[in-house]
């Protein structure tokens, strides 16, 4: 099991989010991750910072830990820029980099900003077009493409990734686990649907995955030793409470990652409910992440 901070980049400096990166990497974290929105999801007037510009930000201010998102939404990017950019990030980084991506199901953001394409069904097409695009320029090879949403001619990327950019792609419907087979690295389910599953069923969702490793993101308050339940679960429900937060101490928690992991889950993507302070991090990281071997 590798454990991953996962902290949007929204009512936080710049500053303070290097602080809890060097946490993170300090408790033995793997990687850190933020999020994808033009507006916040149920905080749309908060400030936020961008999710590939924090991304460098934080790979420049550590030295171990993986950087990206869960997930970016392939709408908001030009392919090609994408592709840029993940190549600068990945040398930047000296590897670090990770690309999380998804066709973009916050429906907000599409309508307030006129995001193309609207339907859900069309932004699967285009991220299978980005896809395709991003593993062809990656490659350094002169490539011509024509889909639909994008065409390009005689066009050469230089320089070349450093090595093979892991891609992560996050959802389950049919059309998604068509592309999680043929590009991902890694595959984020919502621990919601993992939770529901039965006997074999995930074992046979999973199948259509192909490769690709199982990550699932968590909503996590961590109880430390001493620590007021009472009132740890209240802000974790005041919080967290529409997406059945995980509350408990070390060991607790301990267990619930243990029992994940017997269940196939290689990555957690944790959220904790204080946003990560730096004690919260020290306590979970002595108590859970050093109990799993390191990848």
């Amino acid at each position: 099991m590798q454990f991953h901070l996962f902290l949007p980049q929204m009512r936080l400096s710049l500053d303070r989010m290097v602080e809890i990166a060097h946490a993170t990497e300090s408790a033995g974290f793997n990687g850190m991750a933020g999020m994808d929105h033009l507006l916040p999801p149920l905080a749309h007037n908060l400030p936020m910072f961008d999710a590939m510009v924090t991304n460098a930000w934080i790979a420049a201010r550590t030295t171990k830990l993986k950087v990206g998102s869960l997930v970016l939404c392939d709408a908001m990017r030009h392919p090609a820029v994408l592709a840029r950019e993940a190549i600068t990030l990945d040398h930047a980084s000296k590897g670090r980099f990770e690309l999380g991506i998804g066709w973009g199901s916050y429906q907000t953001d599409f309508d307030a900003f006129g995001l193309t394409p609207s339907k859900p069904r069309d932004r699967v097409r285009r991220l299978r077009e980005t896809l395709e695009i991003l593993t062809a320029l990656w490659s350094g090879e002169t490539i011509d493409y024509e889909g639909e949403f994008n065409q390009f001619s005689e066009v050469t990327f230089a320089p070349t990734p450093l090595s093979k950019i892991p891609i992560l792609i996050g959802g389950g419907g049919p059309k998604t686990m068509e592309l999680v087979r043929e590009f991902a690295d890694w595959w984020n389910l919502d621990v919601r649907y993992l939770d529901q599953f039965e006997g074999d069923a995930f074992q046979e969702l999973k199948a259509k995955a192909g490769k690709a490793r199982v990550s699932t993101q968590e909503m996590v308050a961590y109880i430390p030793k001493g620590g007021d339940r009472a009132a740890i679960t209240e802000v974790a429900m005041r919080r967290f409470g529409h997406s059945s937060p995980v509350i408990g101490t070390g060991e607790e928690l301990l267990e619930h990652f243990r029992l994940r992991s017997e269940q196939g889950v290689e990555r957690s993507y944790v959220w904790f409910c204080d946003f990560g302070d730096p004690e919260t991090l020290a306590g979970f990281g002595e108590e859970v992440v050093r109990y799993f071997p390191s990848p």
